[in-house]
């Protein structure tokens, strides 16, 4: 009996010095979650950049000595437009010197086929050289929208098949010429009342019937082609 007790005795000891050094342990600290590194990248929008359609740098205020020099070195005087009625051949006249070399600018670096006939008027004219299209507006914004001085000839009335140059009629007082538009008389009385208000700056040789086809094209309230009617020019040497 006496060795039974000191047995439990001695197990009461040892189970408790088991329990304080278990509460005595040192805890372990729980692992703590580590996430992946976020990277955080800022894009940087990038504007798509504007395709240039012209190297030069032309201004109203530089036109006048860049298409002196230009004509010099392009005396081309014959250009040919194409449109889906027919073709029209035009021949630029030499003593509207500046009208002629940027005509013939503007035709070798393409701006005229972006454009269409955008006006007519039955039994007086049909106009050209602008059109609705993003391409045509970027053209003219680096070409500075330059104007022209006017290259008023006696002898260059308003006539039918004539070539000449629109222009804007308010705060115009030197009645500078538009550059990019263009207008044909396809009327068969003289426009006389036009003479010395617009240059004129060539004429039809051949193809003039094409000006009465363009005429009867159907058109809307604003004198606007109902099918549009595009433009294509071509140097002829």
């Amino acid at each position: 009996m006496r060795q039974f007790t000191c047995f439990a005795f001695s197990f009461l000891i040892a189970s408790s010095i088991l329990v304080l050094c278990i509460c005595c342990e040192t805890p372990q600290k729980k692992a703590k979650e580590v996430k992946p590194a976020q990277t955080i990248v800022k894009v940087k929008k990038i504007k798509p950049k504007k395709k240039r359609y012209i190297q030069d740098t032309i201004t109203t205020e530089n036109a006048i000595a860049f298409f002196s020099d230009y004509g010099l070195k392009n005396k081309e005087d014959k250009v040919q437009l194409h449109t889906r009625l027919g073709t029209i051949t035009i021949k630029l006249y030499k003593d509207t010197p500046l009208h002629r070399a940027s005509f013939i600018y503007l035709v070798k670096n393409k701006y005229f086929d972006t454009t269409c006939f955008y006006r007519i008027v039955p039994d007086f004219i049909v106009q050209g050289g602008n059109s609705d299209s993003e391409v045509t507006t970027e053209f003219r914004t680096q070409l500075n929208n330059y104007l022209l001085p006017a290259e008023f000839r006696k002898r260059r009335p308003h006539k039918r098949g004539v070539i000449a140059a629109a222009r804007d009629w308010e705060y115009n007082p030197e009645k500078k010429s538009s550059a990019f538009e263009f207008y044909f008389i396809q009327a068969r009385k003289s426009q006389s009342h036009l003479d010395f208000e617009h240059t004129v700056f060539g004429e039809i040789i051949k193809g003039i019937e094409v000006i009465d086809k363009i005429a009867a094209a159907p058109i809307d309230s604003d004198e606007w082609p109902r099918k549009e009617i595009s433009i294509k020019m071509t140097i002829l040497k």
